[in-house]
């Protein structure tokens, strides 16, 4: 559970007011502004009011909260801000709103003057619905339902992706390399922008002096240009930093590039890097990262909960993720991101409803819900007769009728370890692996027997990672107890001789 509290702002609310607060942004060049949606859909702002950020109507900064009349009663889905700042905010009805610094017409309303007050988006956008907008520091993106994407506003760098210079008043779709794609999601730096397609390939235009469009060059580029160090993966999350970006694969490796100055990539130095580098791969699977245009922060979050923090914070350059004490990414950016403003529409809804993923992953040996048992080396396992069936081939041949495993309630398991057989089971449920190398290679022959590819290859990936000189020669004996098939080539460790092992 997210506490706003801690963003120093929000402070400023007595607990009821706080209790209210269903979701909420801070933004702004200091952190001095902030907007929040109460559980009644009511949109309140607070702070500074620069360049009349705030959408009240006027210039005035206001310690007491305010209502956007304008905005009752609508759902807000997505939010984010420029540094003037600009505000850009899409609702679940489809529709676009934008307020604030508008010096280069990055409001998309055809002018440059300051929007005092919300207003309603709609040129070239007539029959879409938006369901995602990011802000660079004076340009807007806006992604659409139909996958499409649309910006406009400053455009010095080619950040609009118009294959020209000049300034784009008007939302304008995003052709070139873009065309015929299904967009799933925008990102902007301070003048670079980003795009995800369903395929899980990366484009990006604009700004690339440090090289944040990671296509192994500093040039700028005017049109969509693709990410090819990237081919092969996957990509399900991108996030772009000041002037830096990072990528999530849909198996959790993490890969980084762009400026550096900070330490922002996490590799270790200081070094730019112009095409991703992977970084974190000693760590266990990656499910989220996080990094905002206006800080040279970076967090991630792992399958276990745990969240790690680089780059600029709090005046220090981390050039190694760091493991921090936060449950959540949003907490590195209120305790240490400078300036302490929030990576993303933050919410702080008590999550009681749980995913098909985040149910199967509770629901894990539970025996209140189970309905079998496998007993191994004198342990309980208590698992799902559906879910086995549903997840592995083996365990539905198993459970037909002419087995007599089907009409066992407990199950015995003599050919491999309580450690191995629990992790193969909790895969089913989870589609991850947490063994240490030892325990992994006992799963890989587990994983050859049941015929789980997938299995084999997360456990190779254990194996191979978590190779050193201390363990070699365990790895090796174990290896050879397993009958694993493996193949030994000599090297030289410091003044060390040492077996590598392959898993084939």
């Amino acid at each position: 559970m997210v506490d706003v509290s801690k963003w120093p702002l929000f402070s400023l609310l007595n607990a009821e007011e706080l209790a209210t607060v269903r979701q909420a942004c801070v933004f702004g060049n200091s952190a001095n502004e902030a907007i929040y949606i109460t559980h009644g859909n009511e949109v309140f702002v607070f702070g500074v009011n620069c360049s009349s950020c705030l959408g009240t109507g006027d210039s005035l900064s206001t310690i007491v909260p305010k209502k956007l009349d304008f905005l009752r009663g609508k759902k807000v889905i997505s939010l984010s801000y420029g540094s003037g700042p600009h505000i850009l905010l899409a609702t679940d009805d489809g529709q676009l709103f934008a307020w604030g610094h508008n010096g280069y017409s990055q409001l998309g309303n055809g002018n440059t003057n300051q929007g005092l007050s919300p207003v309603l988006v709609t040129a070239n956008l007539q029959n879409k619905k938006v369901k995602e907008v990011a802000c660079g520091s004076h340009h807007s993106m806006a992604l659409t339902h139909d996958g499409e994407v649309f910006a406009w506003g400053y455009n010095n760098c080619g950040q609009i992706g118009s294959g020209s210079t000049a300034n784009q008043p008007y939302p304008r779709k995003v052709t070139g390399s873009l065309q015929g794609k299904n967009a799933v999601g925008v990102t902007c730096g301070q003048t670079s922008s980003m795009a995800l397609v369903d395929n899980g390939e990366v484009y990006g235009w604009g700004y690339n002096g440090n090289g944040q469009l990671g296509i192994g060059n500093n040039g700028n580029q005017l049109t969509p240009c693709r990410l090819t160090a990237l081919q092969g993966l996957c990509i399900q999350q991108i996030v772009s930093g000041y002037s830096h970006c990072l990528a999530l694969t849909d198996e959790g490796l993490l890969y980084a590039w762009g400026a550096n100055t900070y330490g922002q990539l996490g590799t270790g130095n200081k070094s730019n890097h112009l095409s991703p580098v992977q970084i974190m791969a000693d760590k266990e699977r990656i499910v989220e990262v996080a990094a905002c245009h206006s800080t040279h922060t970076s967090a991630a979050k792992t399958q276990s909960g745990q969240v790690y923090m680089w780059g600029q914070c709090r005046g220090q350059s981390i050039i190694m993720p760091h493991l921090t004490p936060f449950t959540n990414t949003d907490d590195v950016f209120a305790c240490f991101a400078t300036p302490s403003v929030m990576w993303r529409l933050m919410s702080m809804e008590h999550d009681d409803f749980l995913t098909v993923a985040e149910a199967l992953r509770k629901e894990f040996d539970s025996p209140e819900t189970a309905d079998l048992k496998f007993s191994v080396d004198g342990k309980c396992i208590h698992v799902h007769k559906a879910v086995l069936k549903i997840r592995c081939e083996h365990f539905r041949s198993m459970f037909r009728s002419q087995w007599t495993e089907d009409q066992q309630e407990v199950i015995e398991i003599g050919q491999f370890s309580y450690p191995v057989y629990r992790s193969f089971l909790q895969f089913l449920y989870t589609d991850t692996v947490d063994l240490p190398p030892e325990d992994a290679i006992g799963l890989l022959d587990l994983a050859t027997s049941y015929c789980e590819n997938r299995l084999k290859r997360l456990c190779q990936q254990i194996i191979k990672r978590g190779i050193t000189v201390e363990n070699a020669f365990t790895l090796l004996s174990a290896a050879i107890r397993y009958d694993a098939e493996v193949q030994y080539t000599q090297t030289d460790i410091l003044p060390v001789q040492i077996y590598h092992i392959y898993y084939l």
